[in-house]
């Protein structure tokens, strides 16, 4: 016999449902074949107790069941076999009937629980389960849609004010020639610097693209990353001077790991830029990076304003920033979190935020293998 016998084509046992009503099937066909069967042995026997004559009706009948009792077993077995198959086959329609309007809500979830026949409670259950994620998804990519809609409206109207003010320094030092050097140097500088600005906004909607069109792909490699971190904090020494920031290293010599290098390199550079712009001016970053298992540990930490709870349970969403009024010139799209939690996810590893007392850490766990 075919051990698939009773497996699905994906390779998957029966439901329990289907098999409840295999069970009820063969059930009832054994009952009935047992009660008929008892039956006309019973009615032979009690038949045996009385004295027949041959004009009587019932003798005769009783006479034609006896000779032919083969066929006086089959048929009703075979007509009874029928009925019994037809009321289960009805049943099973009408099951799939009840299940094909509730998946059809599926498409568009309704408010209410879906309700099935009491038979079909462990489908109803899974239904309002996939319902109740089908809600959930619906939610999180409307609210997901509506803070991006609002960031590029936000996004746009600042791209007016850096623009607005490059075209009009540049238009002053095109039309007045008597200019003093000192003052030109000084329009000069601030045009250099709104156009810095303007070229981060825009590269914030190129980010936003790239996040909503491109997969994650790994390309792994070795990876010294003691030589990582420390050339990332070189390259933010810059960032750092400006806001009088100190920052710390503390990791083992020749730390290596297996790791797509440009994309965790990425991770680290969205959460130092992010202790970075919420650092208190004059305060210290420090990165600390410690091997416990077959897991590699790196904690980023900053003196900050404490973050909510009820924020800091929404930090890695995707659009979601803690200066919602957007006051802060440095401000991202509020992608860079969510970024980085993917990509760490894609290494199989985790990344957590905690923040208590003006401090506030990010740890990232990676596999070293």
């Amino acid at each position: 016999m075919n051990k698939e016998t009773n497996i699905d084509p994906k390779g998957k046992r029966l439901s329990k449902v289907s098999q409840r009503l295999l069970l009820e099937y063969f059930f009832s066909i054994m009952i009935y074949s047992l009660v008929l069967i008892l039956g006309i042995f019973a009615a032979q026997m009690l038949c045996d107790q009385f004295t027949w004559y041959d004009d009587t009706p019932f003798y005769q009948i009783l006479k034609a069941v006896k000779d032919h009792l083969a066929f006086s077993i089959v048929v009703p077995l075979s007509v009874g076999w029928l009925i019994i198959t037809y009321r289960f086959v009805c049943r099973l329609l009408h099951y799939l009937d009840e299940v094909e309007v509730a998946a059809k809500q599926l498409a568009s979830p309704p408010s209410d629980s879906i309700v099935l026949p009491d038979s079909l409670s462990y489908v109803e259950k899974e239904l309002n389960l996939a319902r109740e994620k089908a809600l959930n998804n619906a939610r999180t990519a409307k609210e997901a849609e509506r803070r991006k809609n609002d960031l590029v409206v936000y996004l746009a109207h600042d791209l007016k004010t850096p623009l607005t003010s490059v075209i009009g320094y540049l238009t002053l030092l095109h039309d007045e020639h008597q200019i003093s050097e000192p003052l030109r140097q000084k329009y000069l500088s601030i045009s250099l610097e709104k156009a810095e600005r303007l070229e981060e906004l825009i590269n914030e909607f190129f980010e936003i693209t790239r996040f909503n069109l491109s997969e994650i792909t790994l390309q792994y490699s070795r990876v010294n990353l003691t030589r990582l971190l420390e050339q990332l904090v070189y390259e933010f020494q810059p960032m750092l001077t400006e806001k009088h920031l100190h920052c710390t290293l503390e990791i083992p010599p020749d730390t290596m790991i297996r790791c797509d290098v440009n994309k965790m390199q990425r991770v680290f550079d969205n959460l130092l830029r992010n202790a970075v712009n919420y650092s208190f001016v004059g305060g210290t970053i420090a990165i600390c990076v410690t091997r416990k298992g077959n897991a590699l540990r790196i904690k980023v930490r900053n003196n900050g304003n404490t973050i909510p709870p009820e924020k800091l349970g929404r930090i890695f969403e995707q659009f979601y920033r803690l200066d919602t009024a957007r006051s802060s010139s440095s401000g991202g799209a509020g992608l860079g979190l969510a970024i980085a939690k993917e990509i760490v996810e894609h290494h199989h590893g985790t990344i957590t935020a905690r923040s208590e007392n003006e401090i506030i850490e990010f740890e990232v766990a990676v596999p070293t293998a």
